[in-house]
């Protein structure tokens, strides 16, 4: 099963880097990718079960909004496998720590 897919667009890269704070604390979705638009545009991409995503996406935008302005926000519940196929949004992975010998 495909994870949901949640979207928010900022103006401004702080506001967007308080969004992504905000929405991976706030429930169990990873941060997928952050993306630059133009225009000075920023999109947080996220994933996760539907629920923590829609509580994930709710919590980054009002901690935006608080210190800078927020264009959209979106969550689409079963992205189609073709989008997930074409667009960035797999999780990001944790760099794996090399054992010093």
């Amino acid at each position: 099963m495909v994870d949901a897919l949640g979207i928010i667009e900022t103006i401004g890269f702080t506001p967007a880097i308080q969004a992504a704070d905000a929405a991976i604390k706030s429930a169990n979705v990873k941060l997928a990718k952050w993306l630059k638009v133009g225009g000075g545009r920023v999109d947080i991409i996220i994933r996760g079960d539907v629920a923590a995503v829609k509580a994930a996406v709710e919590a980054g935008v009002q901690a935006a909004s608080s210190v800078g302005g927020v264009v959209s926000e979106l969550v689409i519940p079963r992205p189609s496998e073709k989008l997930v196929a074409k667009f960035p949004i797999d999780p990001i992975e944790k760099p794996v720590k090399k054992s010093a010998k």
